[in-house]
């Protein structure tokens, strides 16, 4: 069972007097985070409704991507942020079975809805034929893309369940034994795990580590090659006399190889910051040593650049963000 020794009791944040600046730098992450992908959620989510057609599919993909860094912010890391401000934050053991299943269920629909977003746009580079349209009436959604972004929710919550029923309050004493990405790099709320042997232990970690942190890196990274190798063939053959109807998408629309950069940068920052948090975590888990005390630290900050910086990439190159942005900043 993978254990960790002299760790801060459950419930103790990082210590406002102990780390000034790093508290401060992770407050100004958070907010962020907050404002940054609430922005973006009102803002495209206007846009999508005010639309006839419905909508982009990126935009909608976007907006849910948003919604899962938004909801994690408010639901896990603002509670970070007051813990280190020194106050004390406690809950029922009936509290730390749903903030576990919660923390748990957000974490992995955001690395999941991220890497959708990669890989619908590395088919949107490949597709030979643009979206058809139809000029009867107002088009929307494709049922498809709502259902999939439905079970990315759906089947999250089935695999939170656990995090749910083996999770309880610790006491003054307790020390966190297990860390997860997809959870809570520290005790929070006086929430720790609680699962009944070290085989379960080992069998949740080793499942959540390969199927949630491990397997979607890869997948993006590889969607990301590909995309990668797309553009590059894209910029081989620009030649007008290739440009046929029956060139890829992004051959024909500009528009879609600027999108391509800001979600290949999106899913290249996702990659770098989540990888760093998953090297960081899983090395404690399963050497410890005395890695112990920054290890924790580097994966916090790496657990938050994405969600706070994700939304200023989104706002370089989404042309309506840019102009309710410029728009807010000249009046």
């Amino acid at each position: 069972m993978p254990e960790l020794k002299e760790l801060e009791p459950v419930g103790v944040g990082l210590g406002v007097n102990r780390y000034p600046f790093q508290n401060a730098l992770y407050i100004i992450f958070v907010l962020l985070g907050i404002v940054g992908n609430a922005t973006v959620v009102g803002v495209i989510s206007e846009s999508v409704f005010k639309d006839p057609s419905g909508g982009r599919n990126s935009d909608i993909i976007l907006i849910n991507m948003a919604l899962s860094n938004l909801l994690l912010s408010l639901l896990r890391n603002i509670l970070l942020v007051i813990s280190d401000l020194g106050l004390e934050l406690n809950t029922s053991r009936d509290g730390c079975h749903v903030l576990m299943g919660v923390w748990v269920w957000l974490r992995s629909v955001n690395v999941w809805s991220t890497l959708f977003l990669s890989a619908f746009h590395f088919q949107t580079l490949r597709r030979v034929a643009p979206p058809s349209r139809t000029v009867h009436g107002p088009r929307r959604p494709p049922k498809t893309l709502l259902i999939s972004l439905g079970l990315i929710w759906y089947l999250n919550l089935i695999y939170a369940i656990p995090a749910h029923i083996y999770s309880t309050k610790g006491n003054k004493n307790s020390t966190e034994t297990l860390m997860l990405v997809s959870s809570t790099t520290r005790p929070l709320l006086g929430c720790v795990w609680n699962f009944p042997s070290s085989y379960d232990t080992l069998a949740y970690t080793t499942t959540s580590m390969v199927i949630h942190e491990i397997l979607p890196v890869i997948l993006m990274a590889i969607t990301n090659l590909g995309s990668l190798y797309t553009l590059y063939t894209h910029g081989r053959t620009r030649n007008p006399a290739h440009m046929t109807q029956d060139a890829p998408v992004i051959k024909r629309i500009p528009a879609e190889r600027r999108a391509a950069k800001v979600i290949l940068a999106l899913t290249i920052l996702f990659i770098v910051s989540w990888g760093t948090s998953i090297i960081s975590i899983n090395y404690l888990n399963y050497y410890k040593g005395s890695s112990a005390t920054f290890l924790p630290v580097i994966a916090r900050f790496a657990n938050s650049i994405f969600i706070a910086i994700s939304p200023i990439v989104l706002a370089l190159g989404h042309r309506r963000l840019r102009a309710v942005i410029k728009s807010f900043l000249t009046h």
